[in-house]
């Protein structure tokens, strides 16, 4: 397949396809035809080096970085509305699979900057996904670098990577030939993870193969952003939030949802069977997480 590449970004031709999967969650149903412009993606989701760039040059201060409004939080403990985010941390053995909380934890301190909670550094990962970053973070990285965040419709065609109804983004074998294609859990989750890839988390960009359209990282790693609202089906074609060019968006508020795609390095199939191009999942446009960072697109 032609590739054409220009200043870290692809051209990924529009057409139509078949977005969504009878094979897997609820959310994903029904398959339907779509229909993707012409666009040009990032090769791979936003990096801390570049992440980086954007906070110099503006000053800007993500969601995690500032205490929650306690409007939000009618009735929290002030002690508790301080900066942070949510943090995976595992079990220490097996655990029902009915509760995330079992897992995660909210870590005061935590952001970008400290992906681990507040000892931690961007030491040795600026080619690593930026992580804790909410939605309004993301949609102002792409502003400041002249570009858009994708919809639904259009990430799932770019990750496709042109093979239509596959599984996933290289074909329907999760590890052809015994190769490991993405960062995405081995093991028994939440407690026994085997990195037979070498990485814990996160893992730096392009260390996996790419898809047919040369995007890197589609499957695996972290999740990404789209601007596309939440629903519950796979057959609401209405559901694309396309920015007004008469009037400005309403506020975004702690309820708002918005789909994320592309399952993280947490995706097991034993729990989160979602590295995969039709997987979906709603994320409050304002929670933060250490598996959730975005990559940009913009018009051919």
């Amino acid at each position: 397949m032609v590739r054409f590449v220009s200043k870290g970004m692809v051209l990924v031709p529009g057409g139509s396809f078949v977005m969504g999967s009878l094979d897997f969650y609820p959310e994903e149903r029904p398959p339907r035809r779509a229909e993707a412009p012409d666009l040009w993606f990032d090769e791979h989701p936003v990096t801390n080096a570049q992440f980086r760039r954007f906070v110099a040059d503006t000053g800007y201060l993500t969601v995690a970085e500032q205490a929650p409004d306690p409007a939000d939080f009618p009735g929290a403990d002030p002690a508790d509305l301080v900066p942070g985010s949510q943090l995976f941390v595992g079990t220490d053995g097996p655990v029902p699979l009915d509760n995330w909380m079992r897992w995660w934890t909210w870590a005061p301190g935590a952001s970008w900057r400290h992906p681990e909670g507040p000892s931690s550094t961007l030491h040795g990962r600026d080619l690593h996904p930026v992580v804790h970053v909410g939605f309004e973070d993301a949609a102002a990285y792409a502003r400041w670098a002249g570009k858009q965040l994708p919809t639904e419709v259009a990430w799932e065609r770019a990750a496709r990577g042109g093979l239509d109804r596959a599984t996933y983004p290289w074909g329907e074998q999760f590890m052809p030939d015994g190769k490991i294609m993405a960062n995405t859990w081995h093991g028994r989750f939440p407690y026994e993870n085997l990195r037979p890839h070498g990485f814990t988390r996160t893992s730096p960009v392009k260390k996996f193969p790419p898809n047919g359209f040369g995007l890197f990282d589609v499957a695996g790693n972290v999740w990404e952003w789209t601007t596309s609202l939440w629903s519950q089906t796979h057959d609401d074609p209405g559901r694309e939030d396309a920015p007004s060019c008469c009037a400005p968006a309403r506020p975004l508020t702690e309820g708002d949802q918005r789909v994320t795609k592309g399952g993280s390095h947490l995706c097991a199939p034993s729990y989160c069977h979602r590295y995969r191009p039709a997987a979906r999942q709603a994320h409050a446009v304002r929670s933060t997480t250490s598996h959730l960072g975005f990559r940009c697109c913009r018009p051919a």
